[in-house]
């Protein structure tokens, strides 16, 4: 039949066990996904409406700073100390003002622009930050997150309210840069990415090289 070519629009795969005729995989979307956060503000039952405004989030990234080992003729280079890159979320400014005023208890409690006085330490402001990835379900179909980041230890880096111009046809949007301490990667079928318990691996002389 006609539609069995369809499993065959893939890559051929020489050495794996897997069928020729697998078919693709369905990736994640880029559309799906949900924003939440904990703990922002002081306004806790309208830290919803953060969510419903989002326009748009970036997921996070880390890198590894490089540790160099000189040797007799050569180097040998090793994983550092690795950074988790700030994320940045574009929120709607809706007319009630109910994101300015979040955005602005979350500016405070980090600082008081009034009386000029920080905060006693981290735990006084940082919040949770949860990234999902979802499946399209919706209403009576049940949703679920294929993916989540749980960015822990966040504060807001930047805000940057944005312009306004006669010439706009676009929302006004308020853009946050946050910084955060640690992320863990969860997921419904794969189970466990980032910050899985795979545990710790021992060669059994610690080497340079493996």
């Amino acid at each position: 039949m006609a539609i069995s070519s369809l499993s065959r629009i893939t890559v051929p795969l020489a050495t794996d066990s897997s069928p020729s005729s697998q078919g693709l995989l369905m990736p994640k979307l880029q559309y799906r996904f949900r924003v939440s956060l904990e703990n922002f503000g002081v306004s806790a039952g309208e830290v919803t409406e953060l969510t419903k405004q989002v326009v748009d989030v970036t997921r996070p990234n880390v890198s590894f700073e490089t540790m160099t080992v000189d040797v007799y003729n050569s180097r040998v280079y090793l994983a550092g100390k690795h950074t988790w890159e700030a994320i940045t979320l574009n929120l709607r400014d809706d007319a009630e003002g109910k994101v300015s005023r979040l955005v602005g208890e979350q500016l405070q409690r980090q600082f008081d622009f009034m009386e000029q006085s920080s905060a006693a330490s981290g735990i006084d402001y940082k919040f949770v930050t949860r990234i999902e990835v979802l499946d399209g379900g919706n209403g009576n179909n049940a949703v679920s997150a294929l993916e989540t980041f749980e960015l822990y230890g966040c504060y807001v880096e930047s805000a940057n309210y944005n312009s306004l111009a006669y010439s706009a046809n676009e929302p006004a949007t308020v853009s946050l840069t946050i910084k955060y301490d640690n992320a863990i990667q969860t997921g419904e079928n794969a189970g466990v990415g980032v910050g899985g318990a795979f545990g710790k691996v021992v060669a059994s002389i610690p080497q340079v090289t493996g």
